[in-house]
């Protein structure tokens, strides 16, 4: 996000540096305590903190987590669309990748994802909430029913949620773990408040699901930056006005966006996101060759995220960061409308 940390980030770790505190992260529950009191401040959901474990940040929980619930070969459920990672990480790791397209509205397909999980070496579903690149909120009912389908077939579901509090007033963010008793949920501070830079990320696990915790090996939890964690927490503890201020810029952004698109490129298809600060734009009517996002860097200088290694449904798409300057999205819809005049 082109965004200055929160002041009580800054102070965070001034002072540490300050002091010359720079050493190792504490071996305590202070991490996810502080998340904890932000879950219940955003949402009426105050998670255990002895059900967690601290890691490096959100994809290394992932991971981790994948190595709880499934072997190599089995197969992993994943709606796409989606963060590219989460499907790259997975086929790293000797799993085989299943992605289920995303239903109408880009919404969770729940009759597709249990089809997929009726398969025998079925063992997971990992599922992006709010869902990334489509910023698509999913429901209460929408995870329940992810749920049901899971335990239907024994599959575990594993759940990035960092982009949870990246949600508008007015929009109903629903955490996982809220509504279903098994399960883990991967979070962090590092996206809604722009600390991708000071790691730390953490693993939450359903009543159900606790006991497998202990299991997530002792080098796991070493992987996050002592910085990061002082950083996480301010923002958790002290960062709310800073949040309401950005997410009400980014949702300000988005339907700034659609007045620009409107005007210079009406053939994009483009749905404001219900959450995240990213837009992903439909771009097949425009003629741009197999990869848009390549030929508008060629043609207009305008750098935006391919859709195709996002998986199936990111053909013809590409992302576009919301979390920039009014300016700077003017310039970039301007350029392309030019290049492509």
């Amino acid at each position: 996000m082109d965004a200055l940390p929160a002041p009580a980030v800054v102070d965070a770790v001034c002072a540490a540096m300050s002091r010359g505190d720079t050493g190792y992260p504490p071996m305590d529950t202070s991490y996810a305590e502080a998340f904890s009191e932000a879950a219940a401040r955003h949402w009426g959901w105050a998670p255990d903190p002895a059900a967690t474990c601290v890691v490096a940040d959100v994809l290394a929980g992932v991971r981790e987590v994948l190595r709880l619930v499934t072997r190599p070969g089995d197969a992993v459920v994943v709606p796409a669309p989606v963060y590219p990672p989460l499907l790259e990480f997975t086929a790293a790791m000797g799993r085989r990748v299943v992605p289920v397209p995303l239903g109408p509205d880009d919404r969770l397909d729940l009759d597709a994802v249990a089809a997929a999980l009726a398969e025998p070496d079925a063992t997971a579903l990992l599922l992006c909430s709010p869902h990334n690149p489509t910023g698509t909120v999913h429901t209460a009912d929408e995870l329940r029913g992810a749920a049901a389908v899971a335990d239907a077939a024994g599959a575990t579901v594993v759940v990035d949620e960092i982009h949870g509090l990246l949600v508008p007033e007015g929009t109903r963010f629903t955490p996982y773990l809220a509504v279903a008793e098994r399960g883990f949920v991967v979070t962090s501070a590092s996206k809604a408040y722009n600390l991708a830079g000071l790691k730390a990320g953490l693993v939450v696990a359903g009543p159900a699901s606790a006991a497998l915790v202990e299991q997530i090996p002792l080098e796991a939890r070493y992987g996050a930056s002592y910085l990061g964690v002082l950083a996480h927490v301010a923002a958790w503890r002290h960062g709310d006005a800073w949040l309401d201020a950005v997410n009400a810029a980014i949702a300000a952004n988005a339907e700034h966006l659609g007045r620009l698109l409107a005007e210079h490129l009406p053939q994009v298809g483009y749905r404001p996101p219900q959450a995240t600060y990213l837009a992903w734009l439909d771009v097949s009517a425009l003629g741009l060759g197999e990869d848009p996002a390549e030929t508008l860097v060629e043609r207009a200088g305008v750098a935006l995220s391919s859709g195709l290694p996002f998986g199936p449904g990111g053909e013809q798409h590409v992302r576009l960061n919301l979390a920039a300057s009014r300016a700077t999205l003017a310039t970039a819809v301007e350029r392309i409308a030019a290049a492509l005049a």
